[in-house]
């Protein structure tokens, strides 16, 4: 099973890879080592900022 899911995103990679002109290891780079990082970091700052903001309006709904 690991194996089927393995192939098939490296038959994705390559793939991407032909379509953007771009080799298999430059795609790895991008994806893994730019994109998910920032889209992680992305994802934490909204958390956070969804968090602020939950507690600013459920203060302001207990003084209301």
């Amino acid at each position: 099973m690991m194996d089927a899911i393995f192939d098939y995103c490296v038959r994705i990679l390559v793939f991407l890879a032909g379509q953007t002109g771009l080799r298999y290891k430059e795609i790895n780079i991008w994806i893994f080592v730019i994109l998910w990082p920032f889209l992680t970091l992305g994802s934490l700052l909204l958390v956070i900022f969804q968090r602020r903001r939950i507690q600013i309006l459920e203060a302001a709904f207990k003084e209301g």
